[in-house]
């Protein structure tokens, strides 16, 4: 018998499949603390997790049975990948399940941006008719910027062309030919940012992308610019974000991860030309269902087979 400690929120399809397979028992405990964590992980062969659990190398360590940690979704920061592979135990994501969903965030808040639709909404409410002060812009033939071009990347620029936007991209992971197919211009980094009208970040947070976008990036872009970040909060630099909108370098942005969650105390809530939402990139009935059946699917195969479906690291 195959133990499975879930230790996130998954949907309820994704449990009930794992109910339905033979050789599998599992449990559910949410909400665990480090050490408690650390109490009852050594029972388990495989934990299933979303953002919530941070699975630690002491928490590693202290698992002698695990062989498997799942992530239901993209994002695996919340997971000490070197310790993991140090110990042999896989780490998986669910890279395609939930991309839909966070590119539609993405591409609404462009088009939240570029009509001040926040901004209208609190006018309105507070008995104002300020059409004239909330004059927006066009996306049509605007340039639509993309930063890290895999699955996720390449919905947006789709999206995007689909809405008559001349749309490029940087990632130096994707063979020329798949910008060339999707009918999106490879560009360089420096480029990218130079001539973006829109830019929308959608690679993983790694030391190497760590504040990819900071105050000499910023520094070039466009006055009428505006940055999304729907990935992961540190690949933009806070502190330098603040000083290009306070300072007018650039004309907006719209933010739904950050360095800490919640930005409790942040600078930016000061700001009005920014746009906040609560990580809600995944947050759809579509997306809490698809990721967890697959991600529950994922375990079993691993645990019955040994085949290790979108493997991070490997033993």
């Amino acid at each position: 018998m195959k133990k499975i400690l879930i230790s996130d929120k998954l949907a309820e399809a994704g449990i009930n499949y794992l109910h339905d397979q033979s050789g599998i028992q599992i449990h559910i405990e949410t909400g665990l603390n480090e050490d408690q964590l650390c109490g009852v992980i050594g029972d388990y062969d495989a934990l299933l997790i979303r953002s919530d659990t941070q699975v630690t190398k002491k928490v590693l360590q202290a698992a002698k049975n695990l062989k498997l940690i799942g992530r239901a979704g993209i994002g695996v920061d919340n997971v000490d990948i070197p310790a993991a592979t140090e110990l042999g135990i896989i780490v998986m994501n669910t890279p395609d399940a939930n991309a839909t969903t966070t590119a539609e965030l993405a591409i609404a808040h462009m088009m939240s941006l570029s009509r001040h639709l926040p901004t209208a909404d609190r006018s309105v409410r507070a008995g104002k008719w300020e059409r004239s002060k909330l004059m927006g812009s066009e996306i049509a033939h605007k340039t639509l910027a993309i930063l890290g071009f895999g699955t996720i990347g390449r919905i947006v620029s789709q999206r995007g062309l689909g809405l008559k936007m001349q749309v490029i991209a940087y990632d130096p992971f994707v063979a020329p030919e798949i910008f060339e197919d999707l009918g999106v211009e490879s560009v360089s980094l420096d480029e990218l940012v130079t001539r973006a009208d829109y830019l929308t970040l959608h690679c993983p947070l790694i030391e190497k992308t760590r504040n990819v976008i900071g105050s000499a990036q910023l520094a070039v872009m466009k006055k009428e610019a505006m940055i999304i970040n729907c990935a992961r909060g540190g690949l933009i630099d806070e502190a330098a974000l603040y000083d290009a909108l306070k300072n007018g370098r650039i004309a907006g942005a719209a933010l739904d991860v950050y360095e800490n969650e919640p930005p409790a105390n942040s600078p930016l809530l000061e700001l009005d030309n920014i746009v906040f939402t609560p990580h809600l990139g995944a947050s759809t009935t579509e997306a809490q269902v698809a990721v967890s059946v697959e991600i529950a699917r994922q375990a079993v195969t691993f645990l019955k087979t040994g085949e290790a479906v979108n493997a991070l690291t490997m033993p």
